[in-house]
């Protein structure tokens, strides 16, 4: 992990307890979350679903999966309010309760699969300067800490930076390793109803279009110079905060290829709303996880 992130992460929490909040969803003292908001956060993550269906960068032109991605839960109501608390308001007691659904999602999406790299996309330097920490490391590091990833590694390989200029397309590439990926492990679950009672996520990218976005993330990230070669031959998946084009997770998937890793798919906390139509309402339920066993 980038260095002092895991005395930030552990900073933060401490910081969010100390100080007085209210609940983020519903205006209650004394708790960043209440437990009637936290039971109905729970309810939205408890069938966790595929939702690479609704991102254009993960999909080719006729439709075949790029990049099969598995979220936690529809980015709307209370989570999305808890996420974004979480991400822009310094609520760290937040972590208590989305950290394990984070942890569902990417048991739901390798099953009982072990030797697998968890690889987290990287905040920018811009974003983790003003937070002082970094989402999903956050998330992640505080599973690891309890032992609730079992049989699967957490490898902070990425970093983010410019874009590159001159970079290999992500379809070409993405299309050779994940062709077949989707439809083959066991059952993935989707929750019924899609719609969303938030405004997309606070971030560099917001309100751009789909081009805008792989524009702008294209060829950002690059593997940290003391990880080159850690991700060589190993199976990995990505796993990131929201879900909206796929652009993000393309790069990333581009990046962690480049590096000799087979990413197998990608995981999420929350997918937001099909930017057209519901294609969500088009996955049945039963629908297969992530195959991790192709290589």
């Amino acid at each position: 992990m980038r260095l002092g992130q895991g005395l930030g992460d552990a900073l933060t929490e401490l910081l969010a307890v100390l100080a007085p909040v209210e609940c983020t969803c519903c205006g209650a003292e004394d708790s960043a979350l209440c437990g009637g908001c936290a039971r109905q956060l729970r309810l939205l993550c408890k069938r966790p679903f595929r939702a690479e269906g609704q991102a254009p960068a993960l999909l080719t032109v006729d439709g075949s999966v790029l990049l099969p991605v598995v979220a936690a839960g529809h980015y709307r109501d209370e989570l999305a309010q808890a996420l974004l608390s979480f991400k822009h308001l310094g609520q760290g007691q937040l972590a208590s309760t989305l950290a394990p659904a984070l942890g569902k999602a990417i048991r739901a999406a390798v099953g009982d699969k072990v030797d697998i790299c968890v690889v987290p996309v990287p905040s920018s330097n811009a974003a983790f300067r003003r937070r002082g920490f970094s989402p999903v490391h956050l998330l992640l590091g505080r599973l690891r800490r309890q032992g609730a990833l079992p049989g699967l590694e957490v490898k902070d390989a990425l970093k983010k930076g410019r874009p590159g200029i001159a970079v290999q397309t992500l379809m070409p590439a993405l299309l050779a390793r994940f062709q077949g990926f989707a439809g083959q492990v066991v059952k993935a679950s989707q929750r019924a109803g899609v719609g969303v009672g938030a405004p997309a996520p606070g971030s560099g990218q917001k309100g751009l279009g789909r081009g805008d976005r792989a524009r702008r993330v294209r060829g950002s990230m690059t593997i940290r110079l003391f990880r080159k070669g850690s991700l060589e031959g190993r199976v990995c998946i990505i796993v990131d905060d929201v879900l909206t084009t796929g652009a993000t997770l393309a790069e990333a998937a581009r990046a962690v290829s480049a590096a000799g890793g087979t990413v197998c798919g990608a995981v999420v906390l929350a997918a937001t709303r099909p930017p057209a139509g519901n294609e969500f309402s088009q996955m049945r339920p039963g629908q297969p996880k992530i195959d991790s066993n192709k290589k």
